[in-house]
């Protein structure tokens, strides 16, 4: 941006000298300016031409619709002129230390200088964009999942309207799971509908190369994130044009880790009049959990949440009302920016799976409940290359630490590690004992990245160790061998050639060991690893370089921790089915689940039955189910909103994807056989895959031909495309020009956890008063009155001070006293490591700090609660350096660092950062994180715990209870033992704001002390308390 000096002649005749800014197109300014500034801004950074004139008092903007000299020699031509004044008080000269920029006194000649940064006027500008925004109203917006059979067929439907008197962009993006498959796309423009057209690649990618020849955009983005797709088109809506898209998409839903994962992004941008998200799933089997969990939940938009549920079917509702999508009354901004997370698992009472039929096709699940973990023997394989350095290899040290201790007993183990040569940890597989697991995880500390990537040694190292174990017969009978292969970059050293090196192990495995490939980062070739780690059995996987990497890894491990059968396959009559998917597995984990389908024959059996077989530790095992062709045919006709011929589709998508991973590991005969057959699928069923594109039509005065494709993983195209986050966006560019670009795309975006940190929280309201308890409460708060004159914070008294100052005292043992607290608290005043709610009818509170207890500490345990609370206090100081609370019902352990809130449900491990909007709702237990940090764990049942990252004086964790009436009789722990029978010594006569305190025999000094209550989050309120160090 350059930035012209005027000549700077105090008086009236100085701002009306410059031409572009005369009297008459420039509003009188009062008083008039002793200087100004002019600058121009060019076409190529913004979409017309400004003057910015700028003064001691005022800013005025000054666009002229075609580029011109700097004296702006047009303004004589009134008509090719915009002006936008703004009469802001700016004082500009002090201005500019904020933003960086400097600014002298102009001379008596004209002078040019450069401007980096002017936020002010950025600002300015982008308001402006912003209210050009709301002209692409968004009237409605409904997005329909049907879940049936783990099928997923979801719609989303927005409709829209352009408000504008001018022509107006509108913009439809969103987001859709990695692994869904868009079955079709559709825009109705004035009545007319313009489909999507999904046709192979090869012909769609000559259609686009047509219109990039005639120099328009097509509109071909790629890009490979996380866990989601995200998928955009643009289109020009004319004055009060309505517009309706409409995406169709479908997915699999696969259990890992013992639930299936709906994930639909929600990002609309603007308050939506008709906003609803309807979930309804039918399970034949019984629904036997549910979850519902959301990024971007506030209070207001909770109460719009519903979700009702019975044996086989469960419909969950969001339908907010206008003031509910707002993030504050005071502002109209919405506060849906996030994900809405379903999560279910089905019940398994027949050990043979279940066989599911509908309209001539069948699918059979098979996951049996009951069986023992098989032995493992794994081999770690760890890069330690200098490229592994720094955060990455913390992360690798920290994961694998938490491995090792995950170990079972009954397993063998050993460690190689690698960067131009690779060396083993021990010479053999050793028993993970406590003594070899210390060993090892002491080894894993001490790990260094520096050198090379010699991938080939160190995996055929493994294969030899493994090897030379089977020979010693070392390794258990009917045992599983894995090899996990972890690194962040492609070889370097040694055999580099990628297919030598595929070869190379392929040949040294034989069949015999699975070989897991990890990916850190984008620096590896996916597509290297995957072929790998097929050719071997196993699978790859990416771990994405975030905060919660280890968290990444750790999972991956989670699956494959646990086999409980090898050796699978599924049998069915000959006569009775056909075109069957994969029927024969190498292995079954435990939390996951095996998928087989197919067409039934015409004129087959009244009753499918089916022989699964596999090899357990000790022997082989045969499981047999059956079930009626009839009986099934008429279940699923009875659900209203299970969408027609699914479980086709659902074979059709099954098939489609196993055929693209055989692909991967085929020869290149048989690769085009895989692929042909899958391209056929692909489209006959509508679906866009690695092998088909989309192609977008519009009307005929707008561009052609854009295409929408499926990205790839390891894609090198797919990494530096806009990481883009929003689900439905419509916005405005202003009035289309001839080569304006307009896109229509699929590309992928990374996972919400890291970036959703400005996502608008809910904040609860933590009640302090009007707690019951069983137990005698303490002695009353003294001075009362004295805390009148502080912040309008109500506190009611419920029992009866007993004040030092006669003049003071309060008679009536119910009568209620109002106090008034303070926000503005002095530095001094610390926020106690635990508030406690004591026994009573009371509002006083019990300030605890365990600063003299060493190593973990049994907090808080209740068995009749199911709850235990177990943390690390800091020395000499107030507040923890962990704390964890483990749930019986549901299974789930919340782990709090200064850092992150760990989150983990049945093996499966989820990372929150804190003040990131948290709302999650499963049976028995609610947990809600705003964005003031507050983490609360909740249920009409149980004791609610907080916990807060104090980040003031004194920081470290901090915790806080409520409803403590419902503790049971059983209760126990450093906190939990204030619930049993607590005994208040006499105050001194001096003195009483000293008492001794003697709970199960012990005698604890309590001082009255003032403190920070921290239940409402940072900053704090002032409160009197009775403080307890133990």
């Amino acid at each position: 941006m350059e930035l012209v000096g005027m000549p700077g002649v105090k008086g009236p005749g100085a701002w009306k000298s410059f031409v572009p800014c005369r009297r008459g197109i420039v509003p009188p300014l009062q008083p008039e300016p002793t200087f100004f500034w002019c600058t121009f801004l060019p076409p190529a950074k913004v979409h017309r031409t400004f003057v910015i004139c700028l003064s001691e008092d005022t800013v005025v903007f000054l666009a002229c619709r075609s580029q011109f000299p700097r004296t702006c020699h047009h303004v004589g031509e009134v008509a090719n002129k915009l002006l936008i004044y703004s009469p802001l008080a700016l004082k500009f000269r002090s201005r500019l230390a904020v933003t960086g920029a400097t600014m002298k006194p102009p001379g008596p000649v004209y002078t040019c200088s450069k401007v980096l940064v002017l936020l002010s006027l950025l600002a300015i500008h982008q308001t402006t964009t912003a209210q050009q925004v709301n002209d692409i109203d968004i009237y409605s917006l409904t997005v329909d999942s049907r879940v049936s059979s783990r099928f997923a067929h979801t719609v989303v439907t927005s409709r829209v309207v352009n408000r504008a008197d001018t022509v107006q962009e509108a913009t439809f993006q969103m987001e859709l799971p990695k692994k869904a498959f868009i079955t079709n796309f559709s825009m109705i423009i004035d009545g007319v509908t313009y489909p999507g057209i999904i046709k192979e690649k090869d012909e769609a990618q000559a259609q686009y190369s047509t219109a990039v020849a005639r120099g328009r955009s097509a509109g071909l983005v790629k890009a490979s994130g996380r866990n989601m797709e995200q998928f955009q088109v643009s289109v020009s809506a004319a004055p009060n044009a309505k517009i309706t898209f409409e995406l169709v998409y479908e997915e699999l839903l696969k259990r890992r880790l013992g639930v299936y994962e709906l994930l639909l992004k929600v990002r609309p941008q603007q308050l939506v009049k008709h906003l609803q998200m309807d979930i309804h799933i039918f399970e034949p089997q019984g629904i036997s959990f549910l979850e519902t969990e959301s990024t971007f939940m506030t209070n207001e938009l909770g109460d719009a949440l519903i979700t009702s549920q019975n044996k086989t079917k469960a419909h969950i509702q969001l339908k907010p009302t206008l003031s509910q999508q707002q993030k504050s009354p005071e502002q109209q901004e919405t506060a849906l920016d996030g994900y809405l997370i379903i999560r279910y698992d089905v019940d398994r009472a027949d050990s043979g799976g279940s066989i599911q039929i509908e309209n001539g096709y069948f699918v059979h699940y098979f996951a049996p409940e009951g069986l023992t973990t098989m032995p493992k023997n794994v081999v770690f394989v760890i890069d330690q290359s200098g490229s592994m350095s720094g955060r990455k290899i913390q992360q690798t040290q920290e994961a694998l630490i938490k491995i090792l201790d995950d170990l079972s007993p009954r397993d063998q183990f050993n460690l190689i590690t690698f960067s131009s040569e690779a060396t083993q940890w021990s010479p053999s597989l050793v028993p993970a004992s406590a003594e070899n697991v210390n060993k090892a995880r002491s080894f894993a500390a001490g790990i260094h990245a520096l050198g090379g990537t010699n991938i080939n040694d160190a995996v055929l190292m493994a294969v030899q160790l493994l090897d030379r174990s089977n020979r010693e017969e070392r390794l258990p009978t009917r045992s599983v061998s894995l090899i996990i292969l972890l690194t962040d970059g492609d070889p370097t050293v040694g055999e580099t050639n990628p297919r030598n090196i595929q070869k190379n192990v392929r040949e040294a495995v034989s069949g015999r060991y699975s070989l897991f490939c990890l990916g850190f980062g984008f620096d590896v070739s996916y597509a290297f690893l995957e072929k790998l780690a097929l050719d071997t059995g196993g699978l790859a996987r990416r771990i994405y370089e975030d905060s919660d990497s280890a968290l990444q890894l750790q999972d991956f491990y989670q699956e494959v921790a646990n086999p409980l059968l090898t050796t699978v396959t599924f049998e069915y009559p000959s006569n009775a089915v056909e075109e069957v998917t994969q029927d024969n597995f190498r292995f079954l984990f435990k939390g996951s689940e095996m998928v087989v389908a197919g067409k039934l024959r015409d004129q087959g059996p009244d009753v499918l039955t089916a022989k699964v077989s596999g090899h357990l530790t000790t022997q082989n095992v045969t499981f047999q189910t059956e079930s009626s062709v009839a009986e099934q045919e008429a279940e699923f006709q009875s659900p209203k909103y299970i969408f027609h011929n699914f479980m086709e589709r659902l074979w059709a998508y099954l098939t489609i994807q196993q055929l693209l991973e055989g692909s991967v590991s085929a020869s290149d005969a048989e690769r085009q056989v895989l692929q042909t057959r899958a391209l056929n699928l692909s489209l006959a069923y509508s679906f866009v895959t690695p092998l088909t594109s989309m192609v977008v039509t519009k009307p005929e005065d707008q561009e052609q031909s854009q295409v929408a494709e499926k990205p790839v993983e390891g894609d090198s195209r797919s990494r530096n495309v806009h990481p883009g986050r929003a689900f439905f966006r419509h916005h405005v560019q202003g009035a289309p020009r001839a080569k304006t670009p307009k896109t229509g795309y699929l590309h992928s975006s990374a996972r919400g956890s890291s970036g959703q940190a400005g996502i608008s929280g809910f904040r609860t309201n933590f009640g302090t008063g009007g707690f019951g308890f069983r137990k005698l409460g303490p002695p009353g708060l003294p001075g009362t009155s004295d805390l009148a004159a502080f912040h309008p914070f109500r506190l009611l008294a419920l029992s009866p001070p007993a004040p030092s100052n006669p003049d003071s005292a309060v008679s009536g043992v119910n009568e209620t006293k109002e106090t008034f607290m303070t926000a503005q608290t002095p530095a001094f005043i610390q926020a106690p490591s635990a508030i406690l709610p004591l026994p009573g009818q009371s509002v006083e509170r019990l300030c605890v700090d365990p600063r003299h207890l060493q190593g973990p500490v049994n907090l808080l345990s209740d068995s009749e609660q199911g709850v235990e609370v177990t943390g690390q206090s800091q020395m000499e100081k107030a507040g923890f350096s962990w704390i964890e609370v483990t749930f019986k019902n549901p299974p789930v352990r919340v782990h709090a660092s200064p850092k992150q809130v760990v989150v983990t449900r049945n093996r499966r491990s989820s990372a929150y950062k804190w003040k990131e909007t948290l709302f999650s709702v499963m049976p028995s237990l609610k947990m809600t994180m705003d964005k003031t940090g507050l983490l609360l764990l909740s249920d009409p049942d149980k004791v609610t715990i907080g916990l807060l990252a104090w980040d003031g004086p004194g920081e470290g964790l901090r915790i806080f209870l409520r409803d403590t009436d419902r503790f049971s009789s059983h209760v126990g722990g450093t906190l939990g033992q204030f619930y049993q029978e607590v005994l208040w010594g006499s105050p001194a006569p001096s003195d009483d704001s000293r008492r001794m305190l003697r709970v199960q025999g012990t005698d604890h000094s309590a001082t009255r002390k003032r403190k920070l209550d921290y239940q409402e989050g940072p900053p704090g309120v002032e409160i009197s308390c009775w403080s307890v160090e133990l």
